[in-house]
């Protein structure tokens, strides 16, 4: 008997186009094609949040994930989806060293007097460090891979109908995204292209070629439009046929899937064990914007908004632009896709950071994070370089957690705001970072 998921489909915030959740290979809104900017937003029931209790987040959450909604769309059992989920979770931990399980979320006590904090408020730190690959990157495209894997099983692959052979991933990064893609890829050996600059980590493009796959550096050259030249390269090989293996939702929206499994971590963390009021502010470091789209969409479903602040830093600030842009152009949150050209567009010099991992030219998935922050009475935050570096000593020193500068930039944000005064964060706030990548 076919079910009718949880999950409706997708539709675009931008040209309002609908995806049935059914659609194989529903990576981008069906007018991305036409040009011009687009956006798909999961369609969803309201339902009330509950884990089954399994230590693997996809299992523990996974009626509510859009995958197995696509899953149970075309009559695959509930039975033969967890075993799905379940197989493709020991094929990973079998490259990484580890499946998918549900991470750390507790007060970080010493963090939370070392910033002024009273016993009734504080700062609760969710750690991803050790996580599949070392960050939270594995997250989002482990529902990507499951929707791969599960279009084979139930014989909706074109490669396998017409003998071609799988066609390659492709990811545009030189960090945890790329070193997740890649573990990710390995475990059930996809093919897979990884778009670097000339600037990435020997350490890194190393452990990608040991992971098999097949690194691209992406030089900037003269005829190259505005923007990062690895996401060009990526989308030329996207066109060519390869999959979007993406972290970023205006790629593949079904990365913005398996994000949320963040958020909701967290809000029923929050719920079982935290005596007293929710959270009054939530920290996020933004590149791309699709890990602060995912864990608030996460918390929304739980019925919890805490005020989100996205931040970026000094060296590339796409996104508090373009909320900028919002007010002056006195746009309200569902005006900004049609104002897209207007708000949000390529850094145009982008300086260096030790937070180097959210540096992107664009804040890709910037239309969920405008809208989130609004509904919350939120605000971006822009920090400097001394706030980077102190969030990342203040926070691994304290915690015990070996982050890197990246994994602690949302950090970063609380620290600056409370550097302004304590008129900006209340020392009985209770405040929510996540430490997003180990140290490398």
């Amino acid at each position: 008997m076919i079910e009718r998921p949880l999950v409706a489909g997708w539709s675009c915030a931008v040209c309002g186009a609908s995806v049935d959740i059914a659609e194989p290979f529903s990576w981008a809104c069906p007018r991305a094609a036409g040009g011009g900017h687009h956006a798909l937003q999961l369609v969803q029931s309201i339902s009330p949040l509950r884990s089954s209790g399994e230590a693997n987040p996809f299992l523990a959450f996974r009626r509510y994930l859009a995958v197995d909604a696509f899953m149970g769309a075309h009559g695959l059992t509930d039975l033969a989806r967890a075993a799905l989920v379940a197989e493709s979770d020991s094929l990973v931990a079998a490259v990484a060293g580890t499946g998918f399980v549900t991470t750390p979320f507790e007060r970080a006590d010493a963090l939370s007097d070392a910033l002024g904090f009273s016993a009734d408020g504080g700062v609760w730190v969710k750690d991803e460090t050790h996580n599949v690959a070392g960050s939270h990157k594995a997250r989002h495209l482990f529902t990507i891979l499951l929707h791969l894997r599960a279009a084979e099983q139930m014989g909706l692959a074109p490669w396998l109908q017409n003998g071609t052979g799988r066609p390659p991933l492709a990811i545009a990064s030189c960090g945890n995204a790329a070193l997740a893609a890649a573990t990710l890829a390995a475990s059930v050996s996809w093919p897979i292209q990884v778009f670097v600059p000339p600037t990435a980590s020997p350490s890194v493009t190393d452990r990608l070629r040991q992971l098999e796959a097949h690194v691209v550096t992406c030089p900037r050259v003269p005829s190259d439009p505005p923007g990062d030249p690895c996401v060009h390269r990526f989308r030329e090989a996207v066109a060519a046929g390869a999959v979007p293996f993406s972290v970023q939702g205006t790629e593949n929206a079904w990365c913005l899937d398996g994000g949320r499994t963040i958020g909701w971590e967290m809000a029923r963390h929050m719920e079982e064990h935290i005596e007293g009021p929710p959270f009054d502010r939530l920290f996020v470091q933004v590149g791309g914007g699709a890990f602060a789209a995912s864990v608030m969409a996460g918390f929304r479903m739980s019925g919890i908004t805490p005020r989100l602040h996205a931040v970026q830093t000094e060296a590339c600030a796409p996104l508090a632009r373009a909320w900028s842009s919002m007010h002056e152009r006195q746009l309200g949150k569902a005006d900004t896709g049609s104002h897209w050209d207007e708000c949000m567009w390529a850094w145009e010099h982008v300086g260096a950071s030790a937070a180097d991992g959210i540096l992107d030219d664009e804040t890709y998935d910037w239309l969920p994070v405008v809208s989130a922050m609004a509904d919350g009475h939120g605000s971006p935050v822009v920090v400097d370089e001394a706030d980077v570096l102190e969030a990342n000593e203040t926070g691994c020193r304290t915690t015990g957690i070996d982050a890197s500068h990246t994994g602690t930039a949302g950090l970063a944000g609380l620290v600056a705001l409370r550097r302004e005064g304590p008129d900006q964060v209340q020392p009985d706030e209770r405040v929510a970072v996540v430490f997003s990548g180990v140290r490398r």
